[in-house]
């Protein structure tokens, strides 16, 4: 009975000789997060005089034109090559809206530092309108016009990229915006010109730290309180995979599911469904979440932010937004990747 039990212990050590030490460990991962993987957010604020510090977002800023460039260089010193703007004008709109501060970013930014960086820019009006939502409202403001709306997101879509940006990044979730942005792009020549859709964008408690860095929380005396009619519901998946085909077919060269760990299962889904580029975005609750704990000391921040990535590669992600982006160089190593 022993020999026979000693047997069957030495046979199920076979999974165990693989993990036995940090080395194999390495060989024998299945999924890898690299700092090349990673884009890093920046939101540029207009009329602010310093930069502004983002509750529960470490290290993350409300920039001013000047201390944006000034923070770039230091992070692709880390090793950062790859962002994604927020621009937020000062000046809040019901409509006819102006991209001319989010261009002089870019503008700026691609004059100081050329080829070297990859520049997406987000496309959205939440920053811009004077109610919060993401685009133009119905006199009764009980709605998002879709069309108007369409055509004012294609229309700042063309102006980043005309300012020099590699990749637009609509996260509206309006019907049809993909292919008029695709549609305008073309036209004007930009047919290199990338768009990374926000296609799987749901309607999340998790975007609370982000909406004070944009000033994009929905605000007024509105019946239209949330984004619940444009955005999806948590409880309809089948609306990401529609939207996701969608926007595809209009032409998105890159896919993104959002928030990121609370929609691994959709994220898992979609890209084994559809076969583009899949993006993930880790939201600023999720990664406020993780710094809270760790200033409660319950919980090693590093390690839960990386072992938060692996999750979204093993789902299937190749792109991965995160606020941490600028400090993945010193996660990223050894002994820290794994906890």
């Amino acid at each position: 009975m022993a020999n026979k039990l000693d047997k069957i212990i030495s046979q199920c050590l076979s999974l165990r000789r693989l993990r036995q030490n940090p080395l194999i460990r390495e060989l024998t991962l299945e999924h890898r997060v690299s700092i090349e993987q990673l884009i890093q957010p920046y939101f540029v604020v207009d009329g602010i005089k310093q930069r502004e510090e983002v509750p529960g977002l470490t290290g993350t800023y409300r920039d001013t034109p000047s201390t944006l460039l000034k923070q770039i260089e230091n992070d692709m010193e880390n090793g950062i090559k790859k962002i994604l703007l927020f621009g937020v004008p000062k000046e809040k709109r019901s409509d006819n809206f102006d991209p001319s501060f989010t261009t002089s970013q870019i503008i700026a930014i691609r004059k100081a530092f050329g080829k070297d960086i990859f520049i997406a820019a987000d496309v959205c009006l939440c920053s811009s309108t004077t109610h919060g939502h993401c685009g133009i409202l119905s006199a009764e403001g009980d709605h998002v016009e879709n069309a108007s709306t369409v055509y004012e997101l294609a229309k700042s879509a063309l102006a980043y990229a005309q300012a020099g940006a590699d990749c637009v990044a609509p996260s509206d979730m309006m019907d049809g915006r993909v292919g008029a942005i695709r549609e305008a792009l073309d036209s004007a020549g930009l047919e290199k010109t990338l768009i990374m859709s926000y296609s799987a964008k749901f309607h999340s408690k998790f975007y609370g730290p982000f909406r004070i860095a944009a000033d994009s929380a929905p605000k007024g005396a509105l019946s239209l309180k949330d984004r619940s009619t444009y955005q999806i519901d948590p409880a309809r998946p089948s609306d990401a995979l529609e939207s996701s085909i969608r926007d595809s077919e209009e032409g998105a060269d890159i896919l993104m599911v959002k928030p990121g760990l609370p929609y691994l299962d959709i994220l898992a889904r979609l890209s084994k469904k559809i076969h583009k580029p899949w993006a993930v975005y880790e939201v600023s609750g999720e990664f406020a979440a993780i710094e809270l704990m760790a200033k409660q000391g319950l919980i090693q921040g590093p390690a839960a932010h990386v072992e938060a990535w692996t999750a979204f590669a093993r789902a299937g992600a190749s792109i991965i937004i995160t606020y941490g982006a600028r400090f993945a160089g010193e996660w990223l190593k050894s002994g820290i990747t794994r906890g």
